[in-house]
């Protein structure tokens, strides 16, 4: 059995209170932390060699070290609970199962962090989760370990949570601190990056729920020790949110190495592909992330088993690789329609760009419409080249990496399934029900 660091004792009747969570060993981690330095608590981060679970996979400690640190001003901790991604609901079922691992990691970073006043940002649509998450705060504070002098260590802390309105654009750290503020969720324009001016112009972090959940561990059996789980740069555990065409979807943490092969058929995993068909696709990390047909996706361009880590998915670059992101992983098989898919996935983009890029706020939409011009049996051989020409005026080209999430699906899908594309614009009569959708939203055929 694969080693549970955030997933143990998931199952543990009333494990999401706090008596059972602390009979199970719960806030041991912040009594050890309570104990130590903050820049010791940096110091264990930084050996773990812990990347950020939110998408980018960038070096905890590192971006914690960056915070800024002028005399006199307060530094803030934002935890990204905004989870919009699609195909990506590890962190929801985290907070709802297992809420006190999230605030004792909330704790222990705002202690090493400076951080006197914390945030949850959790995404509107997940209210529920949000009342889940007030009652246990609540619990905290009961038990001393929020508020004034925390088990005697001098350090105040305040933890809010604070619900969003359902915009996608909010996961982009700047936007959600816009949105904190009281403002329209637009990114902003960095430099200068949150750790130097971020919440209300101070020294901010912002880290994903399960990074910061990971930092309990962390501390309790100490970096190095979380250093030797997981393989080369990508190192401890990840929690994957696996859905799609497969036997068992659900919320599983694997160790980071795992062959993608034995994710996808393994019994302890997804368990195959339903119905007995054969795998044809799998968007790994999240919708943003390049989609890779299946002999991609199960081998590197040397042959080798591709592994559930950072360099092995990326290896081969967009040309034959993908990213973990958010571990989002969605399986495809024979009978999906890439097309299709990727016309709903660029819709979602196109429905979810703030506007303030015209690359992005322009080119989704026409990438969108030319996906349904496609679809609907009034595209030609031009059209798939153009959307080819849109997605590269596209990447790279935003304030924000909504425009990239937007192109690289596209990008991706064409060049792995151009034929595909090919056979819609010789077989008109391959769909019908996106005239419906089209009529419905009064958005005519270009």
């Amino acid at each position: 059995m694969a080693r549970k660091l955030l997933l143990e004792n998931i199952d543990v009747p009333g494990i999401n209170s706090m008596e059972a969570y602390r009979a199970h060993g719960g806030y041991a981690a912040l009594e050890k932390a309570m104990r130590m330095k903050p820049a010791e608590i940096v110091e264990e981060v930084k050996k773990s060699g812990l990347r950020g679970r939110g998408g980018a996979g960038f070096p905890t400690g590192m971006k914690w070290s960056f915070i800024a640190n002028p005399p006199g001003v307060p530094h803030y901790l934002i935890c990204n609970a905004d989870e919009s991604e699609p195909g990506t609901f590890k962190d929801r079922f985290l907070m709802q199962r297992k809420p006190h691992l999230l605030i004792e990691g909330m704790i222990i970073s705002s202690f090493a962090l400076g951080a006197n006043t914390s945030y949850i940002y959790i995404r509107g649509e997940m209210l529920y989760v949000l009342h889940i998450l007030e009652k246990a705060i609540q619990e905290a504070y009961d038990a001393g370990y929020l508020g004034k002098n925390i088990l005697g260590s001098g350090f105040d802390l305040d933890l809010y949570v604070h619900p969003g309105a359902g915009a996608y654009i909010c996961g982009e750290e700047t936007g959600l601190i816009e949105s904190l503020e009281g403002k329209r969720g637009n990114p902003r324009i960095k430099p200068p990056f949150p750790a130097v001016k971020g919440l209300w112009d101070c020294p901010t972090v912002v880290n994903n729920v399960e990074t910061i959940a990971a930092v309990v561990p962390v501390i309790s059996m100490g970096g190095d020790e979380y250093a030797k789980i997981g393989i080369g740069k990508s190192t401890g555990t990840k929690l994957i949110s696996a859905c799609g065409h497969i036997n068992k979807p659900g919320v599983y943490e694997i160790e980071l190495g795992l062959p993608v092969e034995e994710f996808i058929y393994s019994d302890q995993y997804c368990g195959g592909i339903r119905g007995g068909r054969k795998l044809k696709a799998v968007v790994a990390g999240g919708s943003s992330v390049p989609i890779l047909p299946s002999d991609l996706i199960l081998k590197t361009p040397k042959g080798e088993p591709r592994l559930m880590s950072y360099e092995s998915l990326s290896d081969g670059g967009f040309q034959s690789g993908t990213m973990l992101g958010s571990g989002g992983f969605i399986a495809m098989d024979e009978t999906t329609s890439i097309v299709k898919n990727l016309w709903n996935f660029t819709r979602f983009y196109h429905h979810e760009s703030c506007g303030q890029c015209s690359p992005c706020r322009e080119g989704t939409g026409w990438m969108e419409k030319v996906l349904h011009k496609i679809l609907t049996g009034h595209g030609t051989i031009k059209d798939i080249d153009l959307l080819w020409d849109i997605q590269g005026k596209i990447e790279g080209k935003t304030i924000c990496p909504l425009g990239d999430a937007a192109a690289w699906p596209v990008a991706s899908a064409i060049r792995h399934f151009r034929a595909e594309f090919e056979e819609y614009v010789k077989n008109p009569s391959k769909i019908k029900d996106v005239k419906h959708y089209y009529r419905l939203h009064d958005m005519p055929v270009i």
